[in-house]
C-alpha cells in the first residue's frame, strides 16, 4: 500500500519539529527580504515559500520589501545582517549582476552570503502594447532600426534580469533604444499598459496581461519555449542561437550563519517546494520549484558572475558608482 499523503505530511511535520527543537530555531519570527516593491514575482515567490515554512515550523514568516538600486539596497541590508537565520533573502539573476555594473558594492554577491538553495525558473519576456503595432521580434526590430535612439523600454531597474536581457538583445541586434528603469516589475508594466513607453522586458507577473490581451507576448528568454505560453518563441528561435537568460531565484542567509541552521533552511525549502500546495501556487505564479544544495547553489552564483559580467563586457556597459 501506497503511504498516504496525510501521514507523510505529518511525519514530515514532525520530523522538523524535532530538528527544530534540537536546533532551538526558530524562536521567533524569520523574515525574507525582497529587493523589489510590493506586486512583483519576487514577493510572490517569497510569500508562497513564507507561508509553507510558517505552517511547517509552527512560527511565523514574514516577507518584507526593501527596493532600490537595482536590488542591492536589499542585499546589503541581509548582507551586513546578523548572521542567525533569522534574515533571509530572496535572491535572483540580477544579484550576480549588480558587481559587473556597480564598481563599489558594499558587498560581495558571493562572499557575502551563505547559499541556502535555488527556489524557483522561470523565462524573461518581451514584451508590447499592441498600440505600437508590433506583432513580431522582426518586426520591433525593424521599428528601432528605422528610428535609432527613439524608442524606449523599460525593466525592473538597472542590473535586475529584464535589463541585462535587454543588453543582450540590444547587442544581438545592434538596435539603439533608450532604457527607462522603474523600481520593480509592477510601475514597468503599468507604464507599458498605459502606453507610456514603447516595450518592455518583464517576468511571468505579465502573463495574465497577456492572455487578456492587452500586452502582447513576442518572445521569451529560455532556451526552450515556456508552457504558459507556448505559441511565443524563445531569443534562441527568433533572435540569436544560444540566447538565454534564465529567471532563476533563491534563499541566502548572511555569511557565517551557522552551517546547522543553513542545513535546517535546506532541508525545509527543499519540502516545501514538494508540497502540492506550493507547486500548485508556483505553477500559477508562472514558476518551476528548483531546489538545490547550498554548494550548488554557490557554483551557479560564481557562474553566473563571471558569465555576466563578460555579456555586459562584450555590450560595452561600464560599471558605475552608485
Amino acid at each position: 500500500m501506497k503511504p498516504r499523503p496525510a501521514l507523510l505530511l505529518a511525519a514530515m511535520l514532525l520530523c522538523f519539529a524535532s530538528v527544530a527543537h534540537a536546533l532551538d530555531y526558530p524562536k521567533s519570527y524569520v523574515r525574507i527580504i525582497v529587493p523589489y516593491p510590493t506586486g512583483g514575482s519576487a514577493e510572490s515567490q517569497a510569500r508562497t515559500l513564507a507561508e509553507q515554512l510558517s505552517r511547517m515550523w509552527k512560527q511565523q514568516v514574514i516577507v518584507e520589501n526593501k527596493p532600490g538600486a537595482g536590488t542591492t539596497i536589499g542585499a546589503a541590508f541581509v548582507a551586513g545582517s546578523a548572521p542567525d537565520g533569522y534574515t533571509l533573502y530572496l535572491a535572483g539573476t540580477s544579484h550576480t549582476v549588480s558587481p559587473s555594473l556597480y564598481s563599489n558594492l558594499k558587498y560581495d554577491p558571493v562572499k557575502s552570503f551563505a547559499p541556502v538553495s535555488r527556489l524557483a525558473t522561470s523565462p524573461f519576456i518581451l514584451l508590447v502594447n499592441p498600440k505600437l503595432g508590433v506583432n513580431s521580434v522582426a518586426e520591433l526590430i525593424e521599428l528601432a532600426r528605422s528610428k535609432p535612439g527613439k524608442l524606449n523600454y523599460g525593466t525592473s531597474g538597472i542590473g535586475a534580469g529584464p535589463h541585462l536581457s535587454a543588453e543582450m538583445f540590444q547587442a544581438a541586434t545592434k538596435i539603439n533604444v533608450t532604457h527607462v528603469p522603474f523600481k520593480g516589475s509592477a510601475p514597468a508594466m503599468a507604464a507599458l499598459l498605459g502606453n507610456f513607453i514603447d516595450f518592455a522586458f518583464g517576468d511571468v507577473s505579465a502573463v495574465p496581461s497577456v492572455k487578456a490581451g492587452s500586452l502582447k507576448a513576442l518572445a521569451v528568454t529560455s532556451l526552450d519555449r515556456f508552457a504558459e505560453l507556448p505559441d511565443v518563441p524563445t531569443f534562441n528561435e527568433a533572435v540569436s542561437r544560444g540566447f538565454e537568460v534564465t529567471n532563476w531565484s533563491c534563499i541566502l542567509a548572511p555569511a557565517n550563519t551557522p552551517p546547522e541552521i543553513v542545513a535546517f533552511l535546506n532541508q525545509s525549502i527543499s519540502e516545501a517546494l514538494a508540497t502540492p500546495e506550493v507547486k500548485r501556487q508556483l505553477a500559477i505564479q508562472g514558476f518551476e520549484p528548483t531546489a538545490s544544495t547550498p554548494q550548488a547553489l554557490r557554483d551557479l552564483m560564481v557562474s553566473e558572475v563571471k558569465k555576466y559580467a563578460e555579456v555586459l563586457k562584450n555590450a560595452g556597459v561600464e560599471p558605475e558608482r552608485q
